[in-house]
C-alpha cells in the first residue's frame, strides 16, 4: 500500500512539474497572452493531423472526449473537459507525460534537457514510461495542432450536433448519431 501511495505521490508531483514546465514554457517562449487567432487553414491542418498523423483520436476519442476508438489504446483523457491554454497544451503534446501513457511528439523531447529539464536516462531512472508516438511532429504541426483543439475542442464540453458540424467543417454522417 506504501508503495501505491510513494506512486500516487510521484503522480502528483510529476503533473505539479508538468504544469510549471508549461508555464516556464509560456514565459520563455514570448508568446503574447493576446496572440493573433488561428486561420481556418491551420485549424484544418490541425483537424487532419489529430485524425491522421497524430492519431490523436486513438487514445481520446473522433471527438476528443474520452472515448477511444482503438480498444488496445491507452485511455486518454477527455479533451473537452480540459482547461489547459494554449501553452500548456503545445507543451504536453511535445514532451508527453511520462508515467500517464501520453508520447511526446518531438522527437528531440528526451535526447536533451528541453523537457522540463530531463533526459532519457532521467525518466530511465526514477522509472517512468514514455509511449512511442506513431509519429513525431514538426513545431508548426504541434502549434497547428494546438490551435484546432483550442478552437474546436479543449474546454467545449459534450458534443452536440452543431458542434459536431463545426468539429468537422462540415455535415458527416457521424454527426446523424449525435443528438441535437
Amino acid at each position: 500500500m506504501a508503495r501505491n501511495g510513494m506512486c500516487t505521490r510521484r503522480s502528483r508531483r510529476w503533473l505539479a512539474v508538468s504544469v510549471m514546465g508549461g508555464l516556464l514554457y509560456t514565459a520563455l517562449s514570448g508568446t503574447p497572452l493576446g496572440a493573433q487567432e488561428p486561420t481556418e487553414a491551420n485549424i484544418a491542418s490541425g483537424r487532419r493531423l489529430y485524425h491522421q498523423k497524430a492519431d490523436c483520436q486513438a487514445c481520446h476519442g473522433w471527438s476528443g472526449n474520452g472515448d477511444k476508438l482503438d480498444s488496445q489504446a491507452p485511455d486518454g483523457a477527455d479533451l473537452r473537459a480540459s482547461t489547459l491554454d494554449r501553452e500548456q497544451l503545445i507543451f504536453v503534446i511535445k514532451c508527453g507525460l511520462p508515467g500517464r501513457e501520453m508520447p511526446a511528439f518531438d522527437r528531440r523531447s528526451y535526447t536533451d534537457d528541453r523537457c522540463l529539464g530531463r533526459t532519457q536516462a532521467d525518466l530511465d531512472r526514477l522509472g517512468l514510461e514514455l509511449p512511442d508516438p506513431g509519429a513525431t511532429l514538426q513545431n508548426r504541426e504541434i502549434e497547428r495542432l494546438a490551435d484546432f483543439l483550442m478552437s474546436k475542442v479543449i474546454g467545449k464540453g459534450e458534443m452536440d450536433r452543431a458542434a459536431c458540424i463545426d468539429f468537422w467543417g462540415e455535415e458527416v454522417d457521424v454527426c446523424e448519431d449525435v443528438q441535437p
